[in-house]
């Protein structure tokens, strides 16, 4: 007798098998199924893998936070494939740079479209570029009189009274993105990541905020202030911020629906050690027993040999208690790749398969289709999302009332006496 196809995916010696499903992309009705059955090895089947888990994690309904590092607003990624990604529904916050809240209000400012963006040589000549005041960011030019106007822009607005006082980096960037919707709006440009960040309630990190323009530029306050001007009330609460990441971690685990967290890690840096350290934190320095990330996809360029934190798959992370030691091996992958080159097309993949789900749900209705297709349920969540921002305050409340019942003395160290 033949073996079945189940003796075929568990032999020999009992170990799991998965089938090379080679199916020809004139066969596909979408890019959901180029990423199921048209990338059968190699490479290829290291992008299926995050495919197959991403697609994963949204069936199933687990809420994901996303790390991204790198210009993903100068370059205009957020118009193309960030900002329909976010409009879904399934992101809890985002870890990003202080470089993208700043680029971010670039395409919003007055006479904009005198400083336009444009492509130049990568190999081209950059003394020429300095001295024409062009900026390059990799393939990307745009004139620094369009920096100077952004400085402009962000000293009047730390000037205004909502800004003066101290207040967590995401409360600051909620605020800052509203700013950004109104330029928007005046200037009648498409809306900007921090814009629709406010709009979803939807919480920026930063884990390093003085390395950046925005915050440059209330330095420069700071110093007026200093030097004999105008008082600048302005401050970061940076403990409250890292709190913060922490209690939307606790909730996560404890009281979504399925119990579980997931993250998706394009680039590396520290936007992606911010989203990974809630678990640490509170586990090892905090005393709250959480479990780590059960999904953890990551995209990255750094190498593994590098002994980076950029290149840390998810399986070292693991033995920092960042994500779950027991599942891993099923529901993480780290993929070798420029995710600027592949984002646009899993994205892609995702918005067809849920537009494809909420055409079925409108033709049998939602149950049936639920019934019928239980991962439609995860793709269909609500758009307006968790808007996380709106029950910050009362989750870190709920953190910090916790954290005031633990008597334990953890500062009880025999420290060496220093020299007279």
């Amino acid at each position: 007798m033949a073996p079945t196809r189940q003796d075929q995916r568990s032999c020999p010696g009992g170990l799991p098998r998965e089938e090379l499903v080679t199916r020809s992309v004139e066969e596909a009705d979408g890019l959901d199924a180029v990423f199921e059955g048209s990338l059968p090895a190699f490479g290829g089947s290291d992008l299926r893998r995050v495919w197959q888990l991403l697609d994963e994690a949204v069936g199933r309904g687990v809420p994901l936070a996303l790390a991204v590092s790198g210009p993903v607003t100068l370059s205009g990624q957020h118009a193309t494939w960030l900002g329909p990604l976010l409009e879904t529904g399934w992101f809890l916050l985002v870890s990003t740079t202080d470089a993208v809240c700043y680029h971010d209000g670039h395409r919003a400012l007055d006479g904009s479209e005198e400083r336009p963006f444009f492509r130049v040589d990568r190999h081209g000549d950059d003394g020429g570029l300095r001295d024409e005041r062009t900026i390059r960011v990799t393939d990307v030019g745009f004139p620094e009189d369009t920096l100077l106007e952004q400085d402009r822009f962000l000293r009047a607005v730390l000037r205004q009274p909502e800004f003066q006082r101290r207040m967590s980096g995401t409360e600051f960037r909620s605020l800052l993105g509203q700013r950004f919707a109104a330029q928007e709006k005046q200037n009648g440009v498409p809306e900007g990541l921090l814009a629709q960040c406010h709009r979803l309630a939807l919480p920026i990190f930063v884990g390093a905020p003085a390395d950046g323009s925005v915050f440059l530029n209330s330095i420069a306050l700071w110093c007026e202030q200093e030097t004999g001007g105008a008082e600048h009330r302005f401050e970061l609460d940076l403990h409250r911020e890292v709190v913060e990441s922490c209690a939307i971690h606790a909730w996560g685990q404890r009281e979504t629906e399925l119990g579980a967290l997931g993250t998706l890690v394009l680039g590396g840096g520290v936007p992606k050690n911010f989203n990974l350290q809630p678990e640490p934190a509170l586990s090892q320095i905090l005393g709250v027993d959480v479990p780590g990330f059960l999904y953890d996809v990551q995209i990255t360029t750094a190498p593994i040999s590098d002994g980076s934190l950029s290149s840390c798959p998810p399986a070292e992370a693991v033995t920092w208690g960042k994500v779950d030691k027991d599942e891993y091996r099923s529901t993480c992958t780290s993929l070798s790749a420029d995710y600027t080159t592949v984002m646009p097309f899993l994205v892609r993949a995702l918005l067809e398969k849920r537009a494809r789900f909420e055409r079925w749900s409108e033709r049998m209705g939602p149950e049936t289709l639920f019934a019928k297709h239980p991962a439609a349920r995860g793709y269909l969540r609500e758009r307006g999302g968790y808007r996380i921002l709106d029950r910050l305050p009362e989750l870190t409340q709920t953190l910090l009332d916790e954290l005031s019942t633990r008597a334990d003395d953890t500062t009880d160290y025999p420290l060496a006496p220093l020299d007279s």
